[in-house]
């Protein structure tokens, strides 16, 4: 991808954040989305090769829109700041763990997971990683997980350049035994894991095999609670 390119015309969408200067600027965010989603396409492929599940995948199933749904929310402007795609084995509104690419000026990442669970399942997750404490503990505490994305909670998303976690209940969830052990992993809201990267990083295709390398570490992760919350969907 030519990611200076899809950068620069992000930064000006958020300068120009109205309709009028977005129609007269059409023709270069055609050629930017394009671009992305060749890149996505790259992505599908080169992360099929150790996740069968996805390679069924379209560009189309995984590219989010970049026109806001700005019905109930104060912000009116008509365009995101960003590009993102999920690639996930069942779409890209499901609550099934997938792979995130994030594009934004000073704000580019990676993420894995599943995010904005409902709280049965979140139960039913957590119910896992106790059954199953063994398991679990060796995914998220193993030297590569918690170097490229650290410990529950400690990083806060577009703040951080790693985390796990996007959001933590203060106290220990009803229903769980408080002096439970490895109460942190009971307490988190979410199991999505994210890595920030420079804003260089997509640039050409080299991208793909650090890519690859980072959602890798995280796919055991993803894959623990898939396990639960695909008895859902």
């Amino acid at each position: 991808m030519n990611s200076k390119r899809i950068l620069n015309f992000l930064k000006d969408v958020a300068a120009n954040n109205n309709r009028p200067w977005f129609q007269e600027h059409k023709d270069e965010y055609d050629a930017i989305r394009a671009d992305f989603e060749d890149g996505v396409g790259k992505a599908i492929a080169r992360l099929s090769a150790f996740d069968s599940e996805i390679a069924h995948l379209s560009v189309k199933d995984c590219v989010y829109r970049f026109y806001r749904d700005t019905r109930f929310s104060p912000d009116k402007s008509p365009y995101k700041r960003h590009l993102g795609a999920y690639i996930c084995a069942k779409g890209k509104k499901a609550l099934r763990g997938g792979y995130y690419m994030h594009l934004e000026p000073g704000n580019c990442l990676l993420a894995t997971g599943s995010y904005w669970l409902p709280t049965n399942i979140l139960t039913s997750c957590r119910n896992e990683i106790m059954a199953n404490e063994e398991q679990w503990l060796s995914i998220v505490e193993n030297r590569s997980f918690v170097r490229l994305f650290g410990k529950p909670g400690a990083g806060k998303w577009e703040q951080s350049e790693r985390g796990f976690g996007l959001e933590m209940l203060k106290t220990c969830p009803s229903g769980f035994p408080r002096d439970y052990a490895h109460i942190e992993y009971l307490r988190m809201k979410d199991y999505c894991c994210w890595r920030q990267v420079p804003d260089t990083f997509f640039d050409g295709d080299d991208w793909l095999d650090e890519a690859a390398k980072v959602f890798k570490v995280a796919k055991p992760m993803m894959d623990f609670m898939n396990a639960v919350i695909d008895d859902y969907e």
